[in-house]
């Protein structure tokens, strides 16, 4: 396997917990999807591929800093409730 598959395979599990964890906060703050992307200043159809954790059909999800920050004051947390814990190794690509 090539070093960027092994890459985009980490990519792809760090995406998923974001994802599960844009989900979780959200529900905790009692909002819908089309009231967080609104909030936010997102369409609708982009929140949603943020919490199913693609940006395409097969293709992870690589969310800007700035749409992250306008999704945690929208939900009100830090970003560190969002981020996974363990960020995969990118120096390499």
């Amino acid at each position: 396997m090539k070093r960027a598959e092994v890459d985009d395979d980490a990519w792809r599990t760090y995406v998923a917990e974001l994802a599960t964890n844009l989900r979780r906060v959200r529900l905790a703050a009692a909002l819908s999807q089309e009231d967080v992307a609104y909030r936010a200043g997102l369409t609708r159809y982009t929140y949603q591929k943020y919490e199913k954790g693609e940006s395409a059909p097969g293709r992870p999800a690589n969310p800007t800093i700035r749409t992250l920050l306008a999704i945690t004051q929208v939900l009100q947390v830090p970003l560190s409730d969002l981020l996974p814990k363990d960020a995969p190794d990118l120096r390499l690509r």
